[in-house]
C-alpha cells in the first residue's frame, strides 16, 4: 500500500500525516455507495460523516480504472475529514455541468472533478469561480485553466514510455495498431501526441495505424477487425486505456486466432495504459505484454488532500513533493497540476532500452490491492 508523506507546502504538514496513519490502517478497503445527487455513483463512500462537505463528480462508469477510483475515494476522503456528496456525469460533459449547478446549490465547500472533454468543462469551472468554491481536477487537465490543482501523471510519458516499450520489443519493425483516446481530452491529445513524435523520431521502420476510439471499447474492436484484414502482419498494439480496450480487444483476437502467447511466434505485442487487475493478469499469462500504472489510489487520495488544503487556504507551488512526484506550473492561468508516478509493468520487470520496469507482483501496485 502507498504511504502518503507529506506534500511541499509545510503549512500542509498536519494535513498530510493525517492521511499517512489512516491511510496505513486500511484505506484500500472499499465503502457501500453513499447517497448520491443524481442517481448512484459507481461504488463511492460518503467518507467523513461530520467532515467537511465536498462534491464529488465520477465521470464514468464503464471502466474498470473508474471504479476503482471510486472505491477508493470513500476511504481517502474519510482519512482527511472530508464529506462527499457524490454524482455521476457518465461522460457527458452538459450532465457533469448540471451536477456542478445541484452541488454549488448544496454550498459544498470544494469540487472535485474528472472532465472527460477538458474543453467542455470551462462552464461548469466558471460556476464554481463565481461561487468561490475551490476546482480539483482529477486525470485530466482543463483546457482553459481554473483549477486550484491538477491531479494527474505525465500522459506525455505514457505515449513516450508505450512507444519505447513497443520499439524495442519489435527490435524498431512492424506495423503497431494504437488505440487513440478522445482527443478532446488533453489525456488523448498527450498520449497520441507523445507516441506519434517518438515512434516517428526513434523508430521510423514501424507502421503506426491509428484507431480513433473516443475511448469506447466497440469502436476500438470494430477498428481492430477491419485493419487485421487489411493488415495480417500487425504485431504490436498500443491500448491507451485498457480499461475499456482491454476484455473486448482479447476478446477479438481471441476469435481471429491471434491470441498468441507472449515467447510464441505470432504473438501481437500489446501495451496498455491503465493499470488495473485484468492488465496485471493478463500480463502474467502472456496474452499482454506491458502496461503504465496509473495510479487510481493515489488520484482518489491526492484529490481529497487537495480539496481540504483548498478549504483550508494553503497554497503550493511548482517543484517537487515529498511523495515522489512534481508539481509543475501548467502554463495556463497559473493553474498547478501534480504529476503522480505512473511505473511501468511487464511480465519480469527490469530495463526494456532506457526504460525502468516493474513485474506484476511488485508491491505498491494498485492494480493487485498492494
Amino acid at each position: 500500500m502507498k504511504s502518503a508523506p507529506p506534500l511541499r507546502s509545510n503549512r500542509f504538514l498536519a494535513v498530510a500525516c493525517g492521511v499517512l496513519l489512516l491511510v496505513a490502517a486500511g484505506a484500500c478497503s472499499r465503502e457501500s455507495t453513499g447517497t448520491t445527487s443524481s442517481g448512484p455513483a459507481a461504488s463511492v463512500g460518503a467518507g467523513a460523516d461530520n467532515g467537511v462537505l465536498v462534491g464529488a463528480d465520477q465521470p464514468r462508469s464503464d471502466s474498470d480504472f473508474w471504479s476503482a477510483y471510486a472505491g477508493y475515494l470513500g476511504p481517502k476522503a474519510a482519512a482527511v475529514g472530508v464529506k462527499l456528496d457524490n454524482t455521476s456525469s457518465d461522460n457527458d460533459s452538459d450532465r457533469l455541468k448540471a451536477n456542478v449547478d445541484t452541488l454549488l446549490s448544496k454550498d459544498v465547500k470544494a469540487l472535485i472533478i474528472a472532465p472527460q472533454d477538458t474543453a467542455a468543462v470551462k462552464p461548469a469551472i466558471t460556476a464554481a469561480t463565481a461561487k468561490h468554491v475551490p476546482v480539483i481536477s482529477v486525470d485530466t487537465r482543463p483546457d482553459s485553466g481554473g483549477a486550484y490543482m491538477v491531479v494527474r501523471a505525465d500522459n506525455r510519458a505514457y505515449g513516450t514510455k508505450s512507444c519505447i516499450y513497443l520499439g524495442e520489443t519489435l527490435k524498431g519493425a512492424g506495423k503497431v495498431v494504437e488505440f487513440q483516446g478522445d482527443l478532446s481530452s488533453i489525456n488523448g491529445r498527450d498520449r497520441s501526441e507523445a507516441f506519434a513524435q517518438c515512434m516517428s523520431t526513434r523508430y521510423p521502420g514501424i507502421k503506426v495505424i491509428e484507431i480513433p476510439t473516443d475511448w469506447q471499447g466497440d469502436r476500438a474492436v470494430s477498428g481492430l477487425q477491419d485493419k487485421l484484414l487489411t493488415d495480417p502482419d500487425i504485431n504490436g498494439i498500443y491500448m491507451q486505456a485498457g480499461g475499456v480496450f482491454l476484455q473486448p480487444t482479447l476478446a477479438l483476437l481471441k476469435r481471429s486466432g491471434k491470441l498468441v502467447k507472449a515467447g510464441q511466434p505470432g504473438h501481437i505485442t500489446i501495451v496498455s495504459n491503465d493499470g488495473i487487475k485484468a492488465e496485471l493478469d493478463a500480463i502474467t499469462a502472456g496474452d499482454i505484454d506491458a502496461t503504465i500504472s496509473q495510479p487510481a489510489d493515489l488520484y482518489a487520495q491526492y484529490a481529497t488532500v487537495y480539496a481540504k488544503a483548498a478549504i483550508d487556504g494553503k497554497k503550493f507551488a511548482p517543484g517537487p513533493t515529498d511523495h515522489g512526484s512534481t508539481i509543475i506550473d501548467t502554463g495556463v492561468g497559473g493553474m498547478l497540476e501534480d504529476q503522480l508516478p505512473a511505473p511501468v509493468v511487464t511480465r519480469n520487470g527490469g530495463k526494456v532500452g532506457e526504460l525502468d520496469t516493474l513485474p506484476p507482483t511488485a508491491p505498491g501496485l494498485w492494480g493487485h490491492g498492494g
